[in-house]
């Protein structure tokens, strides 16, 4: 059991920790009940889902032609949350548990805090800018040094993921009474943003949550993500840090430090370019019947439908992930499109993405 605290097992290549320094580990005395922490993967996986409107209405609003270097990164991270959400669930689904992803309860209503968070802040949608930036890096922040493991009301999402890792590892194997069959692997999951792990036990578990938490906060203290450590890839940085060049308009270099500014080239962002939809748009926000309700209606119909793709490929038909694929094109140009909806306000705002629940 304690070769799972150091690091996860890849038959034939040689794995570093990739572990932070969150203190003790629990004692198999104080593992919490199989069904609450099946309940806490749940919230991982709402969790994982909540960020990804936000980086979507953001690289949707920018002009990728002039915002090449930003588009690219909120793009990449984008990718890796779709990954870490199918991740997520891939571990309930170990666990004997049953993901929800297309119920009413499981998308938020924006603004909205991150779930089980300590409510320090607040997550919108809203466009492309220097506050939404700053907001993302409140998401993505590292843990500090030490800071304890918490399930509830945790402050940073590596927080969070430490407790649910710790009682991985304090339960062991038993608990891995899912169907095989069930889980989504790399011959369903197509797409960047790392690969995905099929979870069968306690180490594949920790291998997971390695790689969610790894590709948000860095690891071992680094700016590094841990897809050259797992994978073998090209380094790449850690979200928080490559939202950080784009604040900084600077890139790091490798041996940069975690805790100071980039040192590498600068980067061109252009803040003014974004289209400036209102924020924390709604469906009710429009006449029943109007051009723009019906533009937003489409939109959420195709949310709910990429929803359900992915809903159906964690329940026992993996393959069905297949068909996220052509979903999100087209709700990007469907979010687009509302962004190119003035509304008429003294503003000069335009419509946007909502995002939200609709029955289909």
């Amino acid at each position: 059991m304690s070769a799972l605290l150091k690091s996860a097992r890849v038959p034939g290549r040689k794995r570093q920790s990739l572990l932070p320094p969150y203190g003790p580990k629990l004692a198999a005395g104080r593992r919490m009940p199989v069904e609450l922490l099946r309940r806490h993967f749940q919230t991982a996986v709402e969790l994982e889902h909540s960020t990804l409107p936000p980086y979507l209405c953001a690289l949707y609003s920018m002009d990728e032609q002039r915002n090449r270097f930003a588009y690219a990164a909120v793009q990449g991270v984008a990718m890796e949350e779709m990954l870490h959400m199918v991740q997520a669930a891939n571990i309930l689904v170990a666990i004997g548990g049953t993901p929800a992803l297309n119920t009413p309860h499981f998308i938020p209503e924006y603004p909205t805090y991150l779930p089980h968070s300590d409510k320090a802040f607040l997550v919108p949608l809203q466009k492309f800018s220097p506050e939404t930036l700053e907001i993302f890096l409140k998401i993505e922040k590292p843990a500090a040094d030490c800071a304890p493991p918490e399930p509830n009301h945790y402050h940073t999402i590596g927080q969070f993921y430490a407790a649910l890792r710790d009682n991985i590892v304090a339960w062991g194997d038993e608990i891995f009474t899912g169907d095989p069959r069930w889980q989504i692997g790399p011959d369903h999951y197509y797409g960047g943003g790392g690969q995905i792990i099929p979870v069968y036990n306690a180490s594949d578990a920790v291998e997971a949550i390695n790689q969610i938490v790894g590709q948000g906060e860095g690891i071992d203290g680094t700016i590094e993500d841990s897809d050259h450590v797992l994978f073998g890839e090209e380094i790449e940085y850690a979200h928080y840090f490559r939202f950080n060049e784009i604040v900084e308009a600077r890139r790091y270099r490798p041996g940069d430090s975690a805790h100071l500014p980039p040192t590498g080239a600068p980067v061109e962002v252009d803040w003014q370019s974004a289209l400036n939809f209102r924020p924390n748009p709604k469906l009710a926000d429009y006449p029943v019947g109007s051009p723009l309700w019906q533009a937003t209606l489409d939109f959420n119909k195709i949310y709910m439908k990429l929803l359900n793709a992915i809903q159906v490929a964690c329940t026992g038909r993996p393959n069905y992930v297949l068909d996220a694929v052509p979903l999100m094109y087209e709700l990007k140009y469907k979010a687009i499109a509302l962004m190119n909806m003035p509304l008429g306000n003294a503003e000069q705002q335009t419509a946007g993405p909502s995002f939200e629940y609709v029955p289909i």
